[in-house]
């Protein structure tokens, strides 16, 4: 059997999800594999493969498939100005993607497939996960967000792209202030227009957002205060670019944030680090701060990040890494996995149509 993780968006936990029903596969004792047609998580625009996304599934699943089986496209910006300009064949792609699936999904009693971006990446191409659920025999699996009833017309216009192809849809990342709305109503008419609902899955702290740590790696950014924890977890950015005074009086009312201000910003910078929830400072320009600040920063036990952009390209940058919804390691697809079983139908989802 083979299963398409899809979704409506990019950075809606489908790769922790798929990896998830692989290993709960893998428990009711079926050779699971895995393949992600069109690799869109890059760092390069060129066409080396970079998507770290097999890679985990390598890890976790305990995969021998080789790389360029397990992701046969990689979905660079490179590639797709090449097939805008007419110099890729979408014919010749297909065959591709099925040849690597034929290969990776030989020995496996189940498959499973990990869209790439959205739902409908890869239409230049004519290789839309609704494209590759055909050309797979795959029963798709709808990732989806859920903030409020509007979302649903999104779900509805899927669920119309996909037809038969659809198993049902997976909410989440619910919030706890539309979980109510979400399972009393969202459901209920969901389910009343013949589309199955595997599970609404809530929020949970700890698959949020990003360490200290991970963020420095991502951007590339300079730990200018030695000995202090990275470990804090990062859910959201402010940019300092008011007045100490200003700045102080919104910072106390945030958690759980990233600073991003010049590094010759010293009021804000000492502003922030009166605020209890700054998680760490992020200074642009290549600056670097007096001794005193980064003295206060190490006794407050908040790491002070340093990067040579500016403030608009960093704040760009670190956008970026909020929106890729990464799955850092096995310990997310295991959170994730327990989520499963306690908030959805596994044996739903694993039984597909």
């Amino acid at each position: 059997m083979t299963l398409l993780v899809t979704s409506l968006e990019e950075s809606t936990g489908k790769t922790a999800v798929a990896l998830a029903l692989g290993t709960a596969a893998q428990a009711r004792d079926e050779r699971v594999s895995y393949m992600k047609p069109k690799g869109t998580r890059l760092q390069s625009a060129v066409g080396k493969t970079l998507d770290e996304d097999p890679m985990l599934a390598r890890e976790v699943l305990n995969l021998d498939a080789a790389m360029h089986e397990m992701e046969p496209i990689v979905y660079s910006p490179t590639f797709v100005q090449e097939a805008i300009r007419g110099r890729e064949d979408p014919d010749a792609l297909r065959e591709q993607i099925k040849d690597s699936f034929e290969s990776v999904s030989a020995d496996a009693d189940r498959t499973i497939l990990e869209g790439g971006g959205s739902l409908t990446t890869g239409g230049i191409v004519e290789l839309t996960d609704v494209d590759l659920a055909e050309l797979l025999d795959a029963t798709v699996v709808l990732v989806a967000g859920f903030e409020d009833p509007g979302d649903v017309d999104e779900v509805l216009a899927a669920a119309d792209l996909l037809g038969d192809r659809l198993g049902g849809v997976l909410f989440n990342d619910v919030p706890d202030a539309a979980f109510d709305t979400l399972a009393s109503d969202v459901v209920p008419f969901l389910e009343g227009r013949g589309i199955r609902v595997y599970g609404t899955v809530p929020r949970d702290e700890d698959l949020a957002g990003v360490t200290v740590g991970e963020l420095a790696e991502e951007i590339g950014a300079d730990l200018l205060t030695d000995g202090v924890s990275t470990d804090g977890r990062i859910r959201q950015f402010v940019v300092g670019a008011m007045s100490a005074e200003e700045a102080l009086g919104q910072l106390r009312r945030i958690r759980d944030s990233a600073l991003i201000t010049g590094g010759d910003r010293t009021d804000v910078q000492t502003a922030a680090l009166e605020a209890s929830g700054i998680e760490c400072l992020l200074l642009t320009g290549g600056l670097r701060p007096p001794e005193t600040v980064l003295g206060r920063a190490a006794a407050a036990d908040v790491p002070v990040l340093s990067v040579r952009t500016d403030t608009a390209t960093t704040l760009d940058r670190t956008d970026a890494v909020m929106n890729t919804g990464k799955t850092r390691d096995g310990t997310t697809v295991e959170r994730m996995g327990r989520l499963l079983e306690d908030y959805a139908d596994v044996d739903a989802l694993l039984g597909g149509r």
